[in-house]
């Protein structure tokens, strides 16, 4: 399902135009992603909660040349079903 799709099925359950229903999503994002940014965790409850992850620096390697390369450390988004979700997905 793209972004596209997920607008016209939003504009056509809650009955609103497509309009609204972009503003509202990209809303949505926007909120989601400024509490991330902030280092917050958002929760939505029995859908799943987004947090902000660690991943340390390591050494890596380029397979086009096999030169070894140095990734560096970096924050990284990180998703985790709730309960309702896994149990929709059984």
């Amino acid at each position: 399902m793209t972004k596209a799709d997920l607008i016209d099925k939003m504009a056509k359950d809650a009955d609103i135009s497509k309009a609204v229903a972009t503003k509202a999503l990209d809303s949505m994002i926007d909120a989601v992603t400024r509490a991330l940014k902030k280092g917050d965790k958002v929760a939505l409850v029995g859908f799943g909660s987004f947090s902000v992850g660690k991943r340390k620096a390591r050494t890596g390697w380029n397979p086009q040349t096999g030169a070894t390369i140095k990734i560096p450390a970096r924050k990284v988004p990180k998703f985790t079903a709730g309960k309702a979700l896994k149990d929709a997905l059984k």
